[in-house]
């Protein structure tokens, strides 16, 4: 499939920078998708770029904006004049219009305003009044829609009059006199309707629907569940205002994905290759300087026991074993339970469930890995570092029964605390592998040195 972009490209960049009249250029060009022009647009020089606007149609410009990311966009619109710029933005699906947008410097975002054609103005100045974490700020005014009191003949008069200017049209939604949400209606029940169907047989008046006031995390699982290619979105007096395409959603997704592996990662927010050094340091030190201080812990404890290292020095070869089983756990188990925690009807008895469920599974693997741990290490400090056998098997009992119990209390401690930063209110991502892995090092540490100092030099008297 690279390859194949990679040719695309290459074809593309030899009919731009060829010599054939503008005529042709542009009617060779239509032969590409719009997406596969956008992604020659880097490529160019800004003249070969400013060939591509004189030849191409507003509409055509407008498609081809929409594959860009927001700030190449801007820096595309930049090179034209501003009635052109405005003009193609006009054209521009309005939730990507409004992302666009917020780029601008302040004074140019509103000089584009002002030369927005009068529905697009309107359109984004709705879109603007919601809050950034609200599901309408993130719709489009794309759509189609009819009266509820039309007949079949005119609803399909109605549809047809408005496609040239909504490209979703596979929902056709439907809004009462007093252009409240009343139901939705499939493009094809409407195609194969009889003239003389009544139209009130083809709404779905059970359509499913969000408030453009809802908070986007609130909403995102149902409108997942939906699958509907679009969702319309109602205002606080249920008059339909917009609609969340399947490609909005996918965008939601894709951004939810990313803020949460950003924060499972230790980050404060997503980072990209262009962003500043203070910005990326600034997002990554305050979880750095809070894993430094349980780091210190951590350290702190091993020095706690030193008498056990002063007499068994063997056992700090296995310390990163028992250290690393642990955090593995206790990351596998965070990652369950993050997934499990956007279901929001999830009960206490449910939660409850899952910790236990989390501990068997973490007892039951750490007794596999312990026993195999038990028996392998055993015959390596046997056979290959000259020790008794009972010596051998005595560390090799203490190793494999630390690593069960720093299994089983790893896997309570990947799911407790995402699950205590939910009921506090906090996103549970924020639990991130590099928190839990590191409480989960204290954990390891005080299992396995406190049972040392227990069975093998309190009860066995081993040293050497």
């Amino acid at each position: 499939m690279e390859k194949r972009t990679q040719d695309y490209t290459k074809e593309i960049l030899e009919v731009i920078r060829s010599n054939i009249s503008p005529a042709v250029l542009s009617k060779r060009l239509q032969d590409f998708h719009e997406n596969d022009i956008a992604d020659v647009l880097p490529e160019l020089s800004s003249a070969e770029r400013n060939k591509l606007y004189r030849i191409f149609d507003l509409d055509t410009l407008s498609d081809i904006l929409e594959y860009t990311d927001e700030e190449m966009a801007v820096t595309y619109l930049e090179e034209m004049s501003l009635k052109k710029a405005a003009a193609i933005l006009s054209r521009t699906e309005t939730n990507i219009l409004a992302e666009i947008l917020q780029h601008f410097d302040k004074e140019k975002r509103r000089l584009l305003i002002e030369l927005l054609d009068d529905e697009a103005r309107h359109d984004i100045e709705m879109i603007n009044s919601f809050d950034e974490e609200e599901i309408g700020s993130r719709m489009t005014t794309n759509y189609i829609v009819i009266q509820d009191h039309l007949s079949v003949k005119e609803a399909m008069s109605a549809l047809v009059s408005q496609a040239a200017q909504n490209d979703n049209i596979s929902t056709i939604f439907v809004v009462n006199s007093n252009q409240e949400f009343y139901g939705a209606i499939d493009l094809k029940d409407l195609i194969i309707a009889r003239q003389d169907h009544p139209l009130s047989e083809l709404i779905v008046t059970s359509y499913p629907y969000v408030y453009g006031t809802a908070l986007i995390d609130d909403c995102m699982e149902d409108l997942k569940d939906y699958s509907e290619d679009s969702i319309p979105v109602l205002d606080n007096d249920n008059r339909l205002i917009g609609v969340i395409t399947s490609a909005n959603i996918v965008d939601l997704v894709d951004d939810e994905m990313g803020e949460d592996y950003a924060k499972l990662a230790g980050l404060t927010a997503e980072e990209d290759l262009k962003e500043p050094l203070k910005e990326s340091m600034k997002k990554r030190m305050p979880w750095l300087i809070i894993l430094l201080g349980l780091g210190m812990v951590v350290s702190s404890v091993v020095g706690i026991f030193e008498k056990v290292v002063t007499n068994l020095p063997i056992i700090m070869c296995f310390q990163s074993l028992i250290l690393d089983m642990a955090g593995n756990v206790g990351t596998q188990s965070l990652a369950v339970t993050i997934r499990v925690l956007m279901d929001e009807s999830l009960t206490g008895k449910q939660k409850l469930e899952l910790v236990f469920k989390e501990m068997r599974i973490g007892l039951c693997n750490g007794g596999v890995l312990g026993l195999m741990s038990f028996v392998l290490i055993g015959l390596y400090i046997w056979l290959f570092k000259g020790k008794t056998l009972i010596f051998a098997f005595a560390v090799s009992a203490c190793i494999g029964s630390s690593l069960l119990l720093a299994m089983l209390i790893s896997s309570a401690v990947g799911t407790c605390i995402p699950l205590f930063f939910k009921k506090i209110h906090i996103d549970p991502a924020v639990a991130s592998g590099p928190l839990i892995t590191t409480v989960n090092d204290l954990v390891a540490v005080i299992s396995y040195y406190g049972l040392s100092w227990i069975f093998l030099i309190g009860a066995l008297h081993l040293a050497g």
